[in-house]
């Protein structure tokens, strides 16, 4: 067994989701067993085969991004921008933590499944119905995968390194295991980690629409998220961010209050078996939980719930529960699991970040909000699937809680985290 490694502190966060503008009121919403799912309103998506989505900006604070300041409205892909929100929402949540840290040893590490995808779209538009002297000159900086880890680094003046992990659903997740490499073999201080998505347009809906990867629910948004249920038909496309601050545990200040949770372990794997479809028992997914516990030296029995990745493919939610009764080993049914896609949708590459948070604040309050649409539960999805209402956790003061974090994508690509509070 490896020898557990030093859990990293985190010691900030932040989120821009389709349940809320920052991390507290993602978490709030979530807890009620709210949906972040709605009707695309907009003339492009009425011919469209799936025509709901989770958008970042609909509640009443309105769109996030609309307090960046102009040029970088102009210049920067959605999925930047979003990215850059969230950065800043977790930058300054770190503020008692970072002090003094050097900006040389502050490495940046935020993945995506696409990058900029509307800015794609809509420069391919301009050169098609206008010509080449249309198409906007920063097409390629907009639209490259790397472009929010840089512009995060240009925005908070860091220069220990800018990362970008391109795993599908997974790269949010992976992220975080870079993030840990990077500051196990002190290649940095800090570390801003996280992903971030924005894939609702028209060529994003068409394109997993075409795989039949989406569901259809369109007179029902609220309801077509249905992660481990029996009547689940595909996930919903959504956008959003989410970033974490992590640092080593011997170098918080001894004056800051305690962080906000821990990263413990990371496991990786690769199915090696297709480029969209998951390993349909679950082996490959399994050595990836299996690795993240036996990094964290934890056993299945010492965790109080199981996030899952979850994201309501008849055949990707069956794989995932094959690969936790794999990889939990015996007594595994009976720990409580959640799916956050129910109420999120499927952020892709920022998934893994924004439920982390999640499942942190989850540890931290002694309560995991319900998995929404999970009724009626797939019978053939043998977990403690947490439905209807939270779930409270057992301890207290003096018991430390942990949980199982799984992140999934396209091309086989494994990540499980185990975090603790």
């Amino acid at each position: 067994m490896p020898r557990p490694p030093e859990r990293l502190a985190i010691t900030g966060w932040g989120a821009v989701t389709p349940l809320g503008n920052d991390p507290h009121a993602t978490w709030q919403a979530a807890l009620a067993g709210a949906s972040g799912i709605g009707a695309l309103q907009e003339s492009w998506a009425s011919d469209l085969p799936a025509r709901i989505a989770g958008r970042v900006g609909q509640g009443a604070e309105g769109d996030p991004t609309t307090a960046l300041e102009p040029l970088l409205q102009r210049r920067l892909d959605r999925c930047s921008q979003l990215a850059l929100v969230a950065a800043r929402q977790a930058w300054a949540a770190a503020a008692a933590h970072r002090a003094g840290v050097d900006p040389a040893r502050v490495a940046v590490v935020i993945g995506t499944g696409i990058g900029g995808l509307a800015t794609l779209e809509r420069q391919h538009t301009n050169l098609l119905e206008a010509g080449p002297s249309r198409v906007n000159p920063l097409t390629v900086p907009m639209l490259i995968p790397n472009a929010a880890a840089g512009q995060v680094a240009i925005d908070l003046g860091l220069h220990g390194g800018a990362h970008t992990p391109v795993s599908a659903c997974a790269s949010g997740a992976e992220a975080l295991l870079l993030a840990q490499l990077l500051l196990h073999d002190d290649r940095a201080d800090l570390v801003i980690a996280g992903g971030s998505e924005a894939p609702v347009n028209r060529l994003g809906l068409v394109g997993f629409a075409a795989m039949r990867a989406l569901s259809c629910r369109n007179e029902a948004p609220a309801e077509a998220s249905r992660p481990y249920g029996l009547e689940r038909d595909g996930f919903v496309l959504s956008e959003g961010a989410g970033m974490l601050v992590l640092q080593r545990a011997a170098d918080l200040p001894s004056s800051a209050p305690p962080p906000l949770g821990w990263l413990l372990a990371c496991g990786s794997s690769s199915d090696g078996h297709h480029i969209v479809a998951p390993e349909p028992d679950g082996l490959h997914a399994s050595v990836a939980i299996g690795d993240a516990l036996r990094r964290a030296g934890l056993s299945s029995g010492d965790l109080s719930f199981v996030q899952a990745h979850a994201t309501g493919t008849p055949v990707g939610d069956l794989a995932e529960a094959r690969a936790l009764r794999r990889g939990l080993g015996p007594g595994g049914e009976a720990i409580p699991v959640t799916a956050p896609k129910g109420q999120l949708g499927h952020l892709l590459g920022a998934a893994g970040a924004v439920e982390t948070i999640l499942a942190l604040q989850a540890l931290r309050q002694g309560v995991v909000p319900p998995s929404l649409n999970a009724d009626p539960l797939d019978p053939a999805i043998d977990l403690a699937v947490v439905q209807g209402q939270p779930l409270s956790l057992p301890g207290g003061s003096g018991r430390e809680r942990y949980a199982l974090k799984n992140a999934f994508g396209f091309g086989g690509h494994n990540i499980s985290l185990v975090l603790a509070a």
